[in-house]
C-alpha cells in the first residue's frame, strides 16, 4: 500500500511568505495526500488575527490534517496567557494542542507537544518533552496494528541537526528519541530550525529517522521557503524537500531511506 504525506512547518502567519503559502495550498490541493501534517509555529507572535489567518488557510486545504503547536503559537505579549494558558488561542482556532493522532490507511501518527509557554530557563523558545508524554505515545503505538507505518510529529527536533542553522535543545529529547526507536517508530517529523533534513537516530536498529521541514515564512535560514512530501511504498521511504522558486515548487533535496 502506497502512502503519501505532506509535511509543513513554521508558516508563521503574520510573517508568512504570501506567494509561497498560496502556492503551497495550490500544490496540496492538486495532490492526493493521505494526510497533511503541520508541525507547529503557525503564527509569528500567537496573535488572534494570525490564528484566524492560519485557520482560514488550513480550512482551504483538501483532505485530513494533523496540526501540533510550536513555541511561536503561545502569545508573545499577553504574559498571563503565555504562562497560564499558553495554547488556548491555538485550541480555539486550530484544534487540540495535545492527544492528536491518526490511525488508518496503513499508517499511524501520534503528535506530542514539545513547546512550552514558559519554562525555567532564559530561552523559552527551546523544547521540552516530559517522560509521561513519551510513555503515553509509546503505549499508544502498542495498540496499533503491527504492520502500520509509525510516525511521531512534534515541533522541535528531539536531537540536534548537525550543522543546522539553530538549535532546539529539547529537555528530554534524546531519551524520547531512544524510546521512539524502541517503539519501532519509523519517522519523527519536526520543524523549528527552518531547514529540511533527514537522518537516522543512533538507537536500536537505526531505522527510526528524524525528518525536518523548512519554513513558509520570510524568516529564511539559508533555504528558500518550502515543505516536504513523504512517499512510503513497500520497503522504501522517499522524502522530497520542495522549495518555492517564486512561481512554483521544485525539489531542493531528496532522501531515500530504508524501512525496517
Amino acid at each position: 500500500m502506497a502512502i503519501r504525506l505532506a509535511h509543513l512547518s513554521d508558516i508563521h502567519f503574520g510573517g508568512e511568505n504570501v506567494a509561497a503559502v498560496a502556492g503551497a495550498a495550490e500544490y496540496l490541493n492538486a495532490g492526493d495526500f493521505d494526510l497533511i501534517v503541520v508541525s507547529g509555529d503557525l503564527t509569528r507572535y500567537g496573535e488572534k488575527a494570525e490564528f484566524d489567518a492560519a485557520a482560514r488557510w488550513l480550512d482551504s486545504l483538501n483532505g485530513p490534517k494533523l496540526v501540533t503547536p510550536g513555541n511561536h503559537d503561545a502569545p508573545y505579549i499577553a504574559w498571563a496567557e503565555r504562562i497560564f494558558t499558553p495554547f488556548r488561542r491555538f485550541e480555539h482556532s486550530i484544534g487540540p494542542a495535545r492527544t492528536q493522532s491518526h490511525l488508518g490507511g496503513g499508517f499511524a501518527v501520534k503528535a506530542v507537544n514539545t513547546a512550552r509557554g514558559a519554562q525555567p530557563r532564559l530561552n523559552w523558545s527551546k523544547g521540552q518533552l516530559a517522560a509521561g508524554q513519551v510513555r503515553e505515545a509509546a503505549q499508544w503505538f502498542e495498540t496499533v496494528p503491527a504492520e502500520c507505518f509509525r510516525i511521531v510529529t512534534c515541533h522541535h527536533p528531539l536531537m540536534e541537526m548537525i550543522g543546522g542553522p539553530m538549535t532546539a535543545r529539547v529537555w528530554g529529547g534524546e531519551a524520547a528519541a531512544a524510546a521512539f526507536a524502541a517503539a519501532k517508530v519509523d519517522l519523527v517529523l519536526s520543524g523549528h530550525i527552518h531547514a529540511p533534513f533527514a537522518w537516522p537516530y543512533p538507537f536500536d536498529d537505526g531505522k527510526t529517522y528524524a525528518v525536518g521541514a523548512g519554513t513558509l515564512s520570510v524568516r529564511e535560514r539559508g533555504v528558500p521557503p518550502g515543505f516536504n512530501v513523504v512517499d512510503i511504498e513497500g520497503a522504501a521511504i522517499r522524502i522530497a524537500a520542495l522549495v518555492w522558486t517564486g512561481s512554483h515548487y521544485e525539489p531542493y533535496r531528496t532522501w531515500s531511506l530504508d524501512r525496517r
